[in-house]
């Protein structure tokens, strides 16, 4: 067998030529060998199939996709209900395949109930990640002339159709990132994307406004997210613009952290859905003849739910940041087929096309506003006490490439407090007068600490008053330096001595250019100084300021810059004077 060997350069030149956004996406995954001791009863209870949690399946949209879910027979489907008794009725009469088929109870007028929900599903699930969730369930209640309040003192619909799902997705998001393809499938509605004639073109339409409704908590006697009066037809729209903000500000949030797909999805006009139960009986009874036979706008659930499942099971519909809809215009291929089948013709010819006529579509510019969408998240996630995961960017395992990054990261760090000690806030109120920037000098705080004689006879010169640190951020400093400076003189000079052998010289051509500064002296106060400083190399005056701090037994003085900056860092009144570090303190280090 023959073993193929390659020199480090070749490997060097491919290692750089593999995008850096996806060096390490295949690793998102990656783990090292652990012992499940519920890997058998997973295997037992749920075989190879995928978990998809779906919410509202008992009825309409819902229970077609449940059922096809279950007909393609690559999953395991649990169904959050309100009603169980119900469900269990419709999963009998609909031959569900009960052996994979799960209802748990899911009050969406309770945040209570969701949390339970939640709990209950991952004691159920055991440490099988879920696949699939599916923001389904609403309630659509345009005749109400006032507003109905959830368990929760929340407007009802907006709880149900949004608010609930919303912290549903924030307590099972973690649940999801072990899955190799894992989704998020919010049902959107034509009503929320006002680019279109059905949401731009019917009043009332949906419009967040300032969230001045969410930012004052959403409690009664609030029923609208704009803080305005209550329009029931408004509050469904609302709550459909809101899902699909929240599918695109996901998207951008957590998609390349998780590995989650975010997306929304619209299947058509299902004029004959219980969606409508609660419009006027001569609505139920026109409305799905004019969509069948005037405008060809309608959807029969069976295809309704075929929609959704495919947004659930179609490879291409792994991609996150999507509102999903299907091609086919109105009318389109009509005539006597459509008399003959009812109105109800799949593919090109009915309301938006089948399984190869799905396609991205556009959203309106509400929906794509992420200054709205942010607030949304906001206001979103204090109204329902949602607890969203803090997430890593994901790194490489080696523990040589941990190792590089954490004194990478402590060298990043340590430069960024240098900057902000000498470099100070150009422009920033400090003792209630406006420090005004005139020259921009590196290193010259440094140098004046080390030329205080000098600094103090310069005429314009106004010495600051000194400030002693405590014992314990005295230590830190001196701990810093001595750390930096063996870090200098280790990695750092090897670095040096490589990037001058693998990059070469900086040109000539980028030391004149007309951005760089060629004066050689540069004034430490004004121009009206005698006063003048050399410029001197970095690392040599860096190199010159440790030891000088190393060897030092005087007092560290620093200004009120220095006081703010580890004020922060510890979070602590800074002590009142304190004896200073002994040079014993110092070697101890």
């Amino acid at each position: 067998m023959k073993i193929l060997s390659f020199s480090p350069r070749i490997l060097l030149i491919f290692a750089a030529i593999v995008p850096v956004a996806n060096a390490f996406q295949w690793m998102s995954k990656f783990k090292m060998p652990t012992y499940d001791p519920q890997q058998e009863l997973v295997k037992e209870k749920f075989g190879d199939k995928k978990l998809v949690v779906i919410t509202g399946c008992s009825s309409g949209l819902g229970r077609k996709a449940a059922q096809a879910l279950l007909r393609s027979g690559e999953y395991h489907v649990v169904g959050a209900v309100r009603d169980l008794d119900k469900m269990e009725a419709v999963a009998e009469l609909d031959g569900f395949d009960l052996d994979n088929f799960t209802p748990m109870q899911c009050e969406l007028n309770s945040f209570a109930s969701v949390r339970d929900f939640c709990d209950k599903l991952e004691e159920f699930r055991m440490s099988k990640p879920i696949d699939r969730l599916i923001c389904n369930a609403g309630v659509y209640q345009p005749t109400l002339d006032h507003a109905k309040w959830s368990l929760d003192n929340h407007e009802q619909t907006m709880q149900i159709n949004f608010l609930s799902h919303f912290l549903m997705i924030s307590k099972l998001m973690e649940s999801m990132i072990d899955s190799t393809d894992p989704r998020v499938i919010m049902v959107g509605s034509v009503t929320g994307n006002d680019n279109t004639v059905g949401g731009g073109g019917v009043y009332p339409i949906a419009d967040l406004h300032e969230l001045d409704g969410f930012k004052a908590g959403f409690k009664k006697p609030i029923a609208m997210a704009d803080g305005y009066g209550f329009i029931g037809a408004k509050a469904y729209k609302d709550s459909k613009l809101c899902l699909m903000m929240t599918a695109n500000y996901l998207h951008a949030k957590y998609h390349k952290l998780t590995g989650i797909s975010f997306a929304s999805m619209y299947p058509g006009c299902i004029a004959e859905s219980p969606l409508f139960r609660e419009k006027r009986e001569w609505f139920r009874t026109y409305f799905p003849i004019f969509m069948k036979f005037i405008t060809g706008g309608f959807v029969g659930e069976h295809e309704a739910g075929q929609r959704l499942f495919q947004t659930a099971h179609d490879p291409r519909c792994s991609k996150s940041g999507v509102y999903w809809s299907w091609n086919g215009g109105p009318r389109e291929g009509r005539g006597a087929e459509a008399l003959e089948k009812g109105g109800q013709i799949s593919g090109g010819g009915g309301a938006g096309g089948g399984w190869d006529s799905i396609f991205e579509n556009d959203q309106s510019s509400k929906v794509l506003n992420i200054d709205t969408a942010t607030k949304l998240f906001e206001y979103s996630t204090q109204i329902t006490g949602a607890e969203w995961p803090e997430l890593k960017q994901i790194t490489s395992p080696c523990p040589t490439l941990k190792v590089i990054g954490a004194v990478t990261q402590g060298m990043v760090k340590r430069e960024e407090l240098k900057r902000m000690r000498e470099m100070g806030r150009p422009g920033f109120e400090v003792d209630d007068e406006l420090v005004e920037e005139a020259v921009v000098v590196k290193n010259v705080p440094a140098i004046v600490a080390e030329n205080e004689a000098n600094t103090q006879s310069l005429p314009n010169a106004t010495p600051k008053k000194a400030r002693k640190l405590s014992k314990r951020q005295r230590v830190v400093i001196a701990a810093d330096k001595a750390v930096g400076f063996v870090v200098g003189n280790t990695v750092g000079r090897v670095a040096r001595f490589a990037g001058k052998r693998i990059l070469g010289r900086v040109p000539e051509t980028a030391k004149t250019s007309s951005f760089f500064v060629e004066d050689t002296v540069i004034s430490v106060v004004d121009s009206d100084s005698d006063v003048s400083i050399p410029e001197i190399d970095g690392q040599e005056l860096l190199e010159q300021e440790i030891m000088q701090q190393l060897r030092k037994d005087s007092t560290v003085h620093v200004d009120q810059e220095d006081e703010a900056l580890f004020a922060e860092l510890y979070r602590e009144e800074v002590p009142q004077m304190e004896k200073p570090l002994s040079e014993k303190d110092v070697v101890s280090l």
